[in-house]
């Protein structure tokens, strides 16, 4: 099980530092100390998060330069591979594992497949293609959490962030009443959070606009839990997975009744994968692309870089249905917003043409589009 770095051919480029990050966590998992393994996994999403290649953060000498979260342990597998493209450490301690440890490690393997470094992304932004979107183009975001559910972020804050960011409107989309452990929303508090959303949309008249939204959750059945009388009152709803990830039966069926759920705008992360742990759904994607481009239902690409669903890949083979694209943040707080740009990143490497992606439409535009599904209802 020698670890070696590799070229992701479709991606036409090295991404160096998810290479190292997986060195490191498939360290971690050989650890027999929980505080070992914590002090890899730190390493490794300190590697995934670095804007910047690892490689341009070595010192003339051959040392690394000080990374936060990256000890001296860490620094002596990413020295190895960095010199030698391959890590014995790694190996060795592999090798020396159970069986049963073995075949996990190479399962994790297969679950980080098509995930972008930070530096990686930043690599995509940078690249030059006719008709990508570019971060000028994004004009909001339309999914994210709250403090009204499981999020930190009052609502005020997701404006200010907005203008921040030169955004003109966005969509706060704290989680529904059929997903209580994500704290939420009973339609109660719904009507509580609207009255709290015209109050800011009255101050902040003219400069940004804050679409009520909600993500709605979509059973093992495909049903979402919403009424549609409920989901009437949203301007913007996502409908996403939060069950049956794991399975590996097909579950085309259930993604297709979501799909074609009147009142429903966009796909939230499809799959609803998670990086090194859970595959997510399984489905003839095909017919879901070919589905929600028939209903004018935009298929997510969200940033959280524990999710990247859709990623590259599998957005690519979803172009050729002619369908719609959202990219989001999915952000729990304001200092995840910039997760957006791996989504955008995912959406520039797909080939997903500017004006399919409904982040890049002016809000009457969009508006228009939202208001056309809402009459489906």
């Amino acid at each position: 099980m020698r670890v070696r770095l590799q070229a992701d051919r479709a991606l036409k480029l090295r991404d160096l530092n998810s290479e190292v990050a997986g060195w490191l966590r498939d360290l971690a998992f050989v650890q027999t100390s929980a505080q070992s393994r914590w002090g890899y996994k730190r390493a490794a999403s300190a590697v995934m998060y670095l804007p910047v290649s690892i490689d341009t953060l070595l010192n003339p000498d051959g040392t690394l330069q000080k990374i936060p979260s990256i000890g001296p342990a860490s620094t002596r597998v990413i020295l190895e591979g960095l010199r030698d493209g391959t890590s014995p450490i790694v190996d060795a301690a592999i090798e020396a594992a159970e069986a049963k440890t073995r075949a996990d490690i190479l399962r994790r393997r297969e679950l980080r497949s098509h995930f972008l470094s930070r530096a990686a992304a930043e690599t995509a932004m940078r690249s030059r293609k006719q008709d990508a979107p570019s971060r000028a183009d994004i004009r909001c975001d339309l999914q994210m959490h709250s403090d009204w559910s499981d999020g930190g972020q009052t609502l005020e804050e997701i404006i200010e962030t907005g203008l921040s960011r030169g955004y003109t409107h966005s969509a706060v989309t704290d989680h529904s009443y059929g997903l209580p452990i994500a704290g939420g929303l009973s339609m109660a508090r719904v009507e509580q959070q609207h009255r709290e959303i015209d109050a800011l949309n009255a101050k902040y008249h003219g400069r940004f606009r804050l679409l009520k939204g909600i993500e709605a959750n979509i059973r093992a059945d495909g049903s979402v839990d919403m009424t549609s009388a409920e989901l009437a009152l949203m301007e913007i709803v996502v409908a996403a997975p939060h069950s049956a990830l794991r399975s590996s039966n097909d579950q085309t069926p259930r993604m297709l009744r979501a799909v074609q759920t009147p009142g429903v705008h966009i796909l939230g992360h499809p799959r609803g994968r998670m990086y090194g742990s859970r595959p997510g759904v399984t489905a003839q994607w095909e017919k879901v692309f070919d589905a929600a481009a028939r209903l004018g239902v935009a298929i997510e690409l969200d940033g959280d870089p524990s999710r990247q669903d859709l990623d590259y890949d599998l957005a690519r083979r979803a172009v050729p249905s002619g369908c719609l694209f959202a990219i989001d943040s999915d952000a729990h707080a304001t200092d995840q917003w910039w997760y957006a740009e791996t989504a955008l990143a995912h959406a520039r490497l797909a080939g997903i043409p500017r004006d399919r992606i409904i982040n890049c439409w002016p809000l009457a535009r969009l508006l228009d589009w939202a208001h056309q599904r809402s009459l489906a209802a």
